[in-house]
């Protein structure tokens, strides 16, 4: 969008910059119509335009109509290298407004970046929840589920769920199964994942492309994982150094793997196969998460972001700290 300031010119010069640029800046004119019109040469033209900007004249700004802060997201895309990065201004108020908007954000960069040629993995998060329920369009691709369910009160749907709903946008393959993301024994945890169709959708992980979750910190209420595992387990793991969880995988504030009984009772992808999918877009929100964001992209589980703008912020400054 550009903008003319009259302020800063003399008369003469400033009506005839202030009219060039008018007829070149918002009207749309070409330099030849504008010398025309003015019995001025192009070069001439051409200087006042450039003269008009130097000077502060007129501004030039990108904009974009909807709530998407293209600034700050391409400040914390360069910030972190991330692939792809959306920040929206959603007001700090309610968490459920807060995963609405970012899963309506989510769902518009998924139908924009996925091709046929996509694999798509889901995790479980309320986050990837909000962006299924926004989906309505999508390439037709293969959807893989990531994650087990996890059962926990308050949460109306699960991984099953989220994997069958884009895959029926999308129109291609779901590949899901019907197992818990955490049992009590590592031996139930291999009996199952050698049960058809977990087998099945595991085998697909290999293939995914691109995947889309959540990032828990290790604190009540910042992560489903966390809320489900018990209190002498929960504090262990933070002796141990687990900072954060990202489709069930333990990292420390470095972003590396914490290997635990945990573990080893999980259904879902691992940290070596996370690592090795060429993208991840996590969707999060809050600003206890900046520490458990960091730890996920340090590690390399999650190289794209859709989040808010209080804590695409605090990411920016933590980063730099």
């Amino acid at each position: 969008m550009a903008t003319i300031d009259e302020s800063s010119r003399g008369p003469a010069q400033l009506v005839l910059t202030a009219s060039v640029a008018r007829r070149y800046y918002l009207d749309g004119r070409s330099k030849v119509e504008i010398a025309q019109e003015f019995a001025l040469s192009r070069f001439k033209v051409a200087r006042l335009l450039d003269d008009a900007r130097s000077s502060g004249l007129v501004r030039i700004e990108i904009g974009h109509p909807g709530s998407v802060d293209v600034e700050l997201s391409g400040r914390l895309m360069s910030a972190f290298g991330l692939q792809h990065c959306v920040v929206t201004d959603t007001p700090d108020d309610e968490p459920a407004t807060m995963r609405e908007h970012l899963g309506a954000a989510a769902a518009e960069l998924l139908t924009e970046i996925v091709t046929p040629d996509d694999v798509l993995g889901l995790s479980w998060a309320r986050s990837v929840s909000a962006m299924a329920t926004a989906l309505r369009r999508l390439a037709a691709v293969p959807v893989v589920q990531l994650t087990g369910a996890l059962a926990r009160s308050g949460v109306d749907d699960s991984s099953i769920d989220v994997v069958r709903d884009v895959a029926r946008v999308a129109g291609g393959p779901a590949y899901y199964f019907y197992a818990p993301m955490a049992v009590p024994d590592a031996a139930t945890a291999r009996a199952l994942r050698r049960q058809p169709e977990v087998a099945q959708a595991f085998s697909r992980i290999g293939s995914v492309t691109r995947a889309v979750a959540g990032v828990g910190a290790w604190e009540p209420e910042q992560s489903t994982l966390y809320d489900a595992t018990g209190e002498a387990e929960r504090r262990e793991l933070a002796r141990r150094g687990v900072c954060a969880e990202i489709s069930g995988v333990l990292v420390d504030a470095d972003g590396e793997p914490v290997r635990s009984d945990l573990t080893e009772r999980m259904i879902g992808i691992t940290a070596e196969q996370m690592r090795a999918v060429p993208e991840v877009i996590a969707i999060v929100y809050g600003p206890a998460k900046v520490r458990a964001v960091l730890a996920a992209v340090r590690g390399g589980m999650v190289n794209s972001l859709v989040t808010h703008s209080t804590l695409a912020e605090s990411l920016i400054a933590a980063g730099a700290g």
